[in-house]
């Protein structure tokens, strides 16, 4: 049973300057949601950052709403929180899926997300996950977004040997030419 097992925990991320997360939560199941925000909002706070919170209305949209405030807002990062509980139809597979998947594209673009929507089979599973005093999901979303923010902006500073570093213009030199310039 997963509940019985003990796994690893990161430190917690440390800032230097301010960081600031938007909550992005569907509270289809209310009471779930509300406990997976109470994780996410006491482990934003206490790294010593601010958040908003943004409800949507279900799995799907929690994506949607990420994108839209990337580009019209200025926030560090995004949690993701929510629940689906699978039920009689393939609808659950359609929302675990899509939702997920949005999530991990847009994270590979860039964004700093920690994925926190819960896909379980059933409503005691999902108490469990959400509880702040039990595997604390929540929580453990904001943490993974608050490590991502962390890395983006240890990594976006360094302007120095790292990766690969185009040439400047006129550097260019293409094989044959001892000037630089092509004759095609």
């Amino acid at each position: 049973m997963a509940g019985t097992e003990t796994h690893y925990t990161l430190p917690r991320a440390e800032f230097d300057k301010p960081v600031k997360l938007l909550i992005v939560v569907a509270p289809y199941y209310k009471d779930i949601a509300d406990n997976m925000v109470a994780g996410a909002s006491a482990e934003i706070e206490a790294a010593g950052g601010t958040f908003e919170i943004c409800e949507v209305p279900g799995a799907l949209e929690v994506p949607t709403a990420i994108a839209i405030a990337d580009r019209t807002s200025n926030f560090d990062g995004y949690v993701a929180l929510g629940c689906v509980i699978r039920g009689e139809t393939t609808h659950y597979d359609t929302v675990c899926n899509d939702s997920s998947r949005a999530i991990q594209l847009m994270g590979l673009q860039g964004l700093c997300i920690g994925n926190g929507i819960l896909t379980v089979e059933n409503r005691p599973q999902a108490e469990v996950r959400a509880d702040t005093a039990q595997m604390n999901k929540g929580g453990g979303a904001a943490a993974a977004a608050l490590h991502l923010i962390a890395l983006a902006r240890k990594w976006g500073a360094q302007t120095k040997g790292v990766g690969f570093k185009a040439p400047l213009e006129g550097e260019i030199k293409l094989a044959g030419s001892s000037n630089g310039s092509s004759n095609a």
